[in-house]
């Protein structure tokens, strides 16, 4: 969509909007389109293809037709209108308290494809005017991080009700398969996401694990299809039942991997034969562990970060998850380098890359967001809406050159900017947001289920928040209507900590502004450390709880999963002093350092997520749909767990001091297992 077409459709919108009677075809093509088209033929399509256009962004075009004139069929006879109601935000008004609870659902999604849904539901109901600004609670911060480009990807097709392609492990026979699948809904069950549709190839209705794909997702051209009425993907998920027990049987080297050895049931000690790696510095001796677990592929992530560290004895499909997976990274590691070069003159986040499309809906959303809130300085409304104050600016030229079809200084939308303040005076009945789209819908409402148990909401008594939470998801389903069916398609687990009782300390602990002293197992340095520390928030990775605080040993502030707190309680002091300003929102699982190392990675479209998730300082696209990404990390010796941990879908380019120590890691850890003997790796 070019920016002539984002604003010939403004113009026809408002054309369409500011009549009673309608316009025809003969009046908007002299008016709005200006004769453009060749002829009467090609002007049709390109008004079939705008008014299709309209639809997409909310706005239904009435065809009325004069039963009393000759031929009343004729398209040349029909006039064209928009009703004024029928297709806006009805008014909501939230209390103050709902609004922090719906924010705080928005905000669960943070980066997912559902985030920037979320994003724009929220501007539609502070456009409206029934949604006053609240600021976020700095002690919860709940959010959901999603598996990578897969989620985004079935999102994406769901909404378009487009089949997608793909390779998968299959569970029954270890092999990958290609599916092609209608994506009707999509879910989260034991810490896992999973898509529920109905594969064509088998005729039958099938539920896939995203960490089981092992290609990116690929739309079906010229394919579309319609979800099963009344699908609801809680539903379908609440048949899934967990993965029985088993149980792995693993060598460890002594004295190492603290976390593994927590959960083991029997260990025992086991002598091998001497052998020294470079990595391991093992001599040989081991200890034999007995884990029960119940999904291979979760465990083999955790055990392929452990390098030469461990080896799995059985079961066999443990073992050839943890196998896939070094031997991914290796022969990635092994593809022929990539030119490196980063088009941006200046550091930068990774984006989404905008779309005239985009254009369009946030100046839809813009207008009324603006008259609703008049005299925002310039600046404001540009980090409101999320783009840079040219992009803004660029809107505004285009909104002050649209009008009504007859084109006088009065039928203009009239926006001024003074002094960088800016005013709207002329809305042309754009005063109110389009309703929200399915997308928009089933982020807040998804969201606000999700929120549904987890205590200490928003730092409002239990029955304030329940309450509140109670009611703003009535309002929000009235408001979405016909919208709010995709909120059936997704269906996200509880966000609620199972460390119940070491939340509650916390919490009470950040509200007290008292000190806590803890134990710690460090999974990077493989030890358990005491520490006093000033406790600011509590934040998510979807059901992973950390609480952010200020270190004492360490004079700085850390990260901490609740889920290695070995103990926690109050030590009876005060905190040193208040809670630093400025902190980011949401809160940064990595915090970075003068001493940090900056890393230059290569991601698959697969794992492309781990540049947001590892805040990469700035990227660039590749040709296949990866990318190269600037990382800080704190650690360089966590890195080769972190490569081994992705299996093929990171490896390092720079420094190659850091490439090669990954790859002698892999190839020790290669080396244990015979059934990766005589495969090259790397």
């Amino acid at each position: 969509m070019s920016a002539s077409r984002t604003e010939r459709l403004l113009n026809l919108l408002l054309a369409l909007l500011n009549t009673r009677v309608g316009l025809s075809r003969s009046v908007l093509r002299e008016k709005v389109y200006h004769d453009t088209a060749g002829n009467d033929v090609a002007f049709g399509r390109m008004f079939e293809r705008d008014k299709a256009d309209l639809k997409q962004f909310g706005f239904e075009v009435e065809t009325l037709m004069d039963p009393s004139n000759f031929g009343a069929d004729d398209p040349a006879s029909a006039r064209y209108r928009i009703g004024k109601d029928s297709n806006r935000l009805p008014e909501v008004k939230l209390t103050p308290a709902e609004g922090t609870v719906l924010l705080l659902a928005a905000q669960l999604w943070e980066r997912a494809a559902l985030g920037n849904a979320a994003a724009s539901a929220v501007r539609k109901l502070q456009a409206a005017g029934g949604f006053t600004d609240v600021e976020l609670p700095s002690g919860v911060q709940p959010r959901i991080k999603p598996p990578g480009q897969a989620f985004d990807d079935v999102v994406a097709a769901m909404h378009g009700r487009q089949p997608v392609r793909f390779g998968y492990l299959a569970v029954s026979t270890g092999r990958e398969e290609t599916r092609e699948v209608e994506p009707w809904g999509l879910g989260s069950r034991f810490g896992q996401w999973y898509l529920v549709g109905f594969d064509k190839g088998r005729g039958a209705k099938r539920i896939f694990r995203l960490s089981r794909m092992t290609t990116a997702l690929t739309v079906v051209a010229g394919s579309s299809f319609e979800p099963p009425a009344g699908f609801n993907a809680r539903a379908e998920l609440d048949s899934l039942n967990e993965l029985p027990l088993q149980r792995a049987v693993l060598e460890v080297d002594k004295d190492r991997l603290l976390a593994l050895r927590k959960r083991a049931v029997v260990t025992e000690p086991v002598v091998t034969e001497p052998v020294v790696t470079e990595q391991s510095g093992s001599n040989g001796d081991r200890d034999r562990i007995l884990l029960d677990f119940r999904d291979p592929e979760q465990l083999a992530e955790e055990l392929a970060s452990y390098g030469p560290h461990v080896v799995v004895t059985e079961p066999a499909e443990l073992r050839a998850a943890v196998v896939r997976r070094l031997k991914g990274a290796a022969d990635f590691d092994a593809t022929p380098a990539v030119k490196v070069e980063f088009p941006e003159a200046s550091r930068a986040p990774r984006s989404r890359k905008r779309t005239s499309e985009d254009q369009l809906a946030r100046m839809l959303q813009l207008v009324p967001f603006l008259v609703h809130h008049q005299g925002l300085h310039i600046q404001e409304v540009a980090d409101r809406f999320g783009i840079s104050r040219k992009e803004l600016i660029d809107d505004l030229k285009i909104l002050i050159c649209s009008g009504l079809p007859e084109g006088y200084p009065d039928d203009l939308l009239d926006i001024q900017w003074e002094n960088d303040h800016v005013y709207i005076s002329e809305h042309l009945d754009l005063n109110r947001p389009v309703r929200f789209s399915e997308d928009e819908a089933a982020a807040l409402l998804t969201g606000l289920a999700m929120l549904g148990d987890l205590p200490a909401l928003a730092g409002m008594a239990d029955d304030e928040s329940g309450s509140a939470l109670e009611s703003v998801t009535i309002k929000l389903t009235g408001a979405a209507g016909q919208a709010g069916r995709l909120a059936g398609s997704v269906a996200g687990q509880s966000v609620a900590p199972e460390q119940s009782e070491a939340f509650a300390t916390i919490t009470q602990a950040i509200r007290d502004g008292r000190q806590l002293r803890l134990r710690y197992l460090s999974l990077q340095r493989d030890e358990v450390t005491q520490r006093d520390v000033d406790p600011l928030r509590l934040y998510s990775m979807d059901s992973t709880w950390y609480f952010e605080a200020y270190c004492h040993s360490k004079a700085g502030i850390r990260n901490f999963r609740l889920d290695r707190v070995e103990a926690l309680e109050q030590n009876g002091r005060p905190v040193a002093g208040p809670a630093p300003t400025g902190q980011d929102f949401p809160a940064r699982l990595f915090t970075p350092s003068d001493d940090d190392i900056l890393v230059l990675l290569q991601l698959t479209r697969q794992g492309a997520g781990l540049a947001d998730d590892y805040y990469a300082e700035r990227t660039a696209q590749l040709p296949d749909g990866g990318l190269l990404a600037e990382v800080r990390f704190g650690n360089a010796g966590w890195l080769p767990m972190f490569v081994s941990q992705h299996g093929g879908t990171v490896r390092i380019l720079q420094p190659t001091s850091l490439r090669d120590e990954v790859l002698a890691w892999l190839n020790a850890a290669l080396a244990q297992y015979d059934s990766a003997s005589g495969v090259e790796a790397g």
